[in-house]
């Protein structure tokens, strides 16, 4: 008894003192890591683990707009497809044909009230509110430099550094893009308390506006520009010129980094509906015209669904571009395969939501993509 007691001591004598370090060396971020995804059994971010983290509202309007029904909603059975989502383990699939719900299916315990995490699907929603800033003369065009909100880039380099630049992913940012290493600054950025800090800590490496390289620094410190500029939460912001105009049916959240600091983290993190996602797709494949109603200027979407550099075909602005079979989809497009993808020209949109995704192949999308983007024109008996 009395070694099994010595064991423990050593034990809680180790894992204080491991604590002690990290707080020393500044990766005390690590232990809200471990709480949230390892002793809830995963390896990563999570569809759900916004309910581990302050939020911030996203408020509905008094006038929602349930998407209506095609004459043959959920008529046409796939068992192809159904394998599929449960492959990569789908939790929302939705097909949208002429603005109408042809097919939609849910697994687990989900519904079409059921919150999912966003993850990256947020960066467009994020360029879609810069040029709505814009719009609204808040920021002066997508030229303005970065260093009149934020003096700490004004270095030599990140003069360069416009508010366009970080949209098309073009910034120079000295930032890590890496999802599963603990050490890396998109960890510490999920699970750091004052994320403000971070992103201000970061640097400009390379000259800004030549190519495109993916950074979700650049998403956190567009948001942080349009917080800025607007005098208003990000959350609001949405919530005011689009959630509600758009008729949202359901509420969302976004996650902050503290209650205390109250930011959004806005490269990721909107927990909402699969119907309510599937809104921005319509908005973008309608060249930004809302039933009527010209919330973006029609030119930012047609450069927003175009390659923005030649070295990065795959990126336009907030949006991941694919041509597949001669036809020109764009997406919006988060971590573990959160997808809306759109094809304008046949009035197609596929909503997925899910726990994994397929590995990626030879070019920059993974497998799962292709297949789902197949499997619904199948269904709907359209030529690809």
């Amino acid at each position: 008894m009395k070694i099994v007691l010595r064991i423990i001591k050593f034990i809680l004598f180790l894992t204080a003192l491991l604590i002690i370090a990290l707080y020393i060396f500044g990766y005390d971020y690590l232990i809200k890591a471990v709480n949230v995804t390892y002793l809830n059994g995963h390896s990563t971010a999570f569809l759900e683990d916004y309910k581990y983290f302050d939020n911030q509202l996203i408020q509905k309007g008094n006038h929602p707009e349930p998407w209506p029904q095609s004459k043959n909603y959920n008529t046409k059975l796939s068992p192809e497809l159904d394998e599929l989502n449960k492959t990569y383990k789908s939790v929302s699939f939705l097909i949208i044909k002429n603005d109408s719900l042809y097919r939609e299916k849910y697994y687990e315990n989900y519904t079409e009230t059921s919150k999912s995490n966003s993850f990256s699907m947020a960066k467009t929603l994020v360029v879609t509110l810069m040029q709505k800033a814009i719009q609204q003369g808040y920021i002066e065009s997508m030229e303005q430099p970065v260093a009149d909100f934020y003096p700490q880039f004004n270095s030599a380099m990140g003069k360069k550094l416009t508010v366009g630049d970080l949209a098309a992913m073009s910034s120079g940012l000295n930032w890590d893009e890496a999802y599963y290493s603990p050490f890396s600054i998109t960890t510490r950025a999920y699970f750091d308390d004052d994320l403000a800090k971070v992103i201000l800590g970061l640097e400009v490496v390379e000259e800004p506006g030549k190519s495109f390289k993916y950074l979700s620094g650049n998403t956190q410190l567009l948001a942080m520009i349009i917080e800025k500029a607007t005098k208003q939460s990000l959350a609001n912001y949405l919530s005011r010129n689009f959630w509600q105009p758009m008729g949202a049916e359901n509420i969302a959240l976004w996650q902050l980094d503290s209650e205390e600091n109250g930011l959004v983290k806005a490269y990721c993190c909107i927990a909402a509906t699969a119907r309510d996602f599937s809104r921005f797709g319509k908005l973008y494949k309608n060249s930004g015209n809302w039933n009527g109603t010209q919330m973006l200027d029609s030119s930012f979407v047609s450069k927003a669904t175009r390659p923005h550099f030649e070295n990065g075909e795959v990126y336009g602005l907030g949006l991941w571009l694919l041509n597949f079979k001669n036809k020109d989809f764009f997406m919006l497009r988060g971590h573990l395969g959160q997808y809306v993808i759109i094809q304008p020209e046949d009035n197609i949109m596929i909503t997925r939501l899910g726990h994994s995704t397929a590995k990626k192949g030879k070019d920059a999308y993974t497998e799962d993509i292709y297949q789902y983007i197949e499997e619904t024109y199948k269904i709907l008996g359209d030529a690809l």
